[in-house]
């Protein structure tokens, strides 16, 4: 029989850790320390608890949590000695099948392991979905690991005891994420179609108006239908509209979504995650046979990139009346210019004026993303309350100084290039570090016709500058502009400076923010506010409405524009329970 939350909170404390027994590995105190936070309003609040504990244990503590565990396909499993737990969780990853070569090479990455860091590797081999990991992937995570720096692999193998312990109290009380499931399914359905050049290689990548784009595009269509969306289409730039209608006719709908194109081999849950997040929604509401007091407008955006244009935001700002007919001369790196691309798809150029949104007809805008970045991970928290889209500011520039033999040319005489860009680069990492939540990044530099005996005579770098709030992030370009012209004049070089793009900071509405804060608070997750650092569509919807933002924690360190982007089934449950809980406080708030 399930357990359940009333009767946790109920037991006595010796009894609670009975009931708890098993989920940490050979550790009892974990489940002890939790159970001062009763009473749990939900499974996710237990959970919550169980990490705080074991992140505010000491540093011999955590490690003794990690060498609780069994090595994966060591001695342990092979003397047959293995908890219930751990032998489920091997049996399912097919670690007890391993041919002899799979099981030498594994042997030996548990020892290059222990060696390295001191304890044994952990991987949660049920994986994200929760239905086990192959055994190539588990060989190629316990490789790719190998490397970290320990400290970061610490951190890595705590994240992964609690997920070990999450499925396990998933287990314990029945929890099953069917509708994070679904999102997961559709998520990986939707990566089978990807550019020519990078299925061959097994990379994801889905620019505008290829062929795999096109693929998706009808993919989403046909899974949106069979959610019970009312209507669906492809629009004249590519979106997928999907529209709920309202309990009453032409009611104000509420927008959302996000985009389905990729970076060139990307991930599988940028921007998509905010689409099937809010289906999935859809999807229970047709199910419930039950009508909200506004439409809902999910849009699975077309192009948010730039990876085959120049253009970005091509989706979502044909919305707001957003596109530049000049876009339409621009070509790929094929000679293929987008008008062509565009009657290869069929799609009519004179109808993208009328994609344009009335406002008026809008309560709001409002999207789920995945975090894009570490934070939420390494505070073990599902879902984080975005405060703002980060304001940006970018720059391409050049330093001039004078090329010269670097044998022959004294320290104090010479005018290098790179090295003024190069003390450019640490002030801006300073700079921006002082604000706490401003970030600065030169992504580029090059030193042209550069040779390994020449002082640099020329370096070309690119300059990327980030804020939660315009004031702020202006204030960071300044000191920033200011620092590469004190520079260049002490140092006797010259330089150049070109403004590329300035996007204005994007916060999020304080009611809409709210409702996010209180469906999170509802589910028994503790809140967390950030900024975003990305750029995403909301930006654009900013301008004409009001938008608030739900990030979803990502696995593998919060990396994303990366094959290792990745969610779990739990956390993606938990994205779509917070959005049906706006949904219906947005209800009610309209009701009254």
């Amino acid at each position: 029989m399930a357990l359940t939350i009333d009767q946790l909170n109920a037991a006595s404390a010796d009894e609670a850790v009975a009931l708890l027994d098993g989920v940490y590995e050979h550790s009892p105190w974990i489940a002890a320390r939790a159970l001062v936070s009763r009473p749990f309003r939900s499974l996710p609040h237990l959970k919550h608890a169980l990490v705080q504990a074991v992140t505010h244990a000491s540093r011999e503590e955590q490690l003794g949590l990690i060498r609780a565990h069994p090595e994966l396909a060591g001695k342990a499993m092979v003397s047959k000695s293995l908890t219930a737990e751990s032998t489920n969780e091997q049996n399912r990853a097919g670690l007890t099948d391993c041919t002899p070569e799979e099981f030498a090479k594994i042997q030996q990455l548990n020892a290059d392991y222990n060696t390295k860091f001191g304890f044994p590797f952990i991987l949660a081999v049920r994986g994200p979905r929760g239905t086990g990991l192959l055994k190539r992937e588990i060989i190629d995570t316990f490789e790719r690991r190998l490397h970290h720096h320990p400290a970061f692999e610490l951190g890595e193998a705590l994240r992964n005891i609690h997920r070990i312990a999450e499925i396990r109290l998933d287990d314990k009380f029945d929890a099953d994420p069917t509708i994070g499931n679904v999102v997961w399914d559709w998520q990986e359905k939707l990566a089978a179609h990807t550019d020519p050049g990078y299925a061959e290689k097994g990379q994801l990548t889905v620019t505008y108006l290829t062929d795999a784009h096109r693929a998706c595009a009808a993919q989403i269509a046909q899974d949106m239908r069979e959610a019970g969306f009312d209507s669906v289409q492809i629009d004249a730039v590519g979106n997928v509209v999907g529209r709920y209608e309202g309990a009453t006719p032409g009611a104000r709908a509420l927008l959302t979504g996000s985009h389905y194109d990729t970076v060139r081999n990307g991930g599988k849950y940028d921007g998509r995650l905010g689409i099937f997040v809010p289906m999935a929604c859809v999807r229970e509401l047709k199910r419930q046979n039950r009508r909200l007091p506004f439409a809902f407008e999910v849009v699975g955006f077309a192009e948010e990139e730039g990876q085959r244009y120049k253009a970005t935001f091509l989706g979502s700002g044909a919305l707001i009346g957003h596109f530049d007919p000049a876009w339409l001369d621009q070509k790929d790196a094929d000679g293929i210019t987008m008008r062509e691309a565009r009657r290869h798809a069929g799609l009519e150029d004179e109808d993208i004026p009328k994609l344009q949104r009335d406002p008026s007809k809008y309560l709001g805008f409002v999207e789920v993303h995945i975090e894009q970045g570490p934070v939420l991970t390494e505070l073990d928290l599902p879902l984080g309350i975005v405060t703002s889209i980060n304001g940006s500011v970018r720059y391409v520039g050049e330093v001039i100084g004078m090329a010269s033999h670097a044998g022959t040319t004294p320290m104090d005489r010479r005018r290098d290039a790179a090295a003024a860009v190069a003390e450019l680069i640490l002030f801006a990492e300073q700079r921006a570090a002082k604000d706490g939540d401003s970030v600065a990044t030169v992504g580029m530099l090059e030193v042209p016709s550069g040779s390994i005996n020449v002082v640099p005579g020329r370096c070309k770098f690119s300059l990327d500058l980030r804020a939660p709030n315009n004031a702020q992030r202006d204030a960071l370009a300044t000191d920033v502009v200011d620092a590469l012209k004190e520079i260049c004049e002490r140092r006797g070089v010259r330089h150049t400076l070109e403004e590329t793009m300035r996007a204005a900071a994007a916060p999020s509405a304080p009611e809409w923010q709210q409702r996010w804060e209180m469906a999170v608070d509802t589910l028994g997750v503790p809140l967390f506010r950030m900024p975003s650092g990305a750029g995403h569509d909301a930006m654009k919807l900013h301008e004409v409405m009001p938008q608030a933002m739900l990030f979803v924690r990502g696995i593998n360190s919060g990396i994303s524009h990366n094959p290792l982007e990745s969610s779990t089934n739990d956390d993606m449950q938990l994205a779509v329970q917070a959005f049906q809980l706006l949904l219906d406080n947005l209800a009610t708030d309209l009701a009254h």
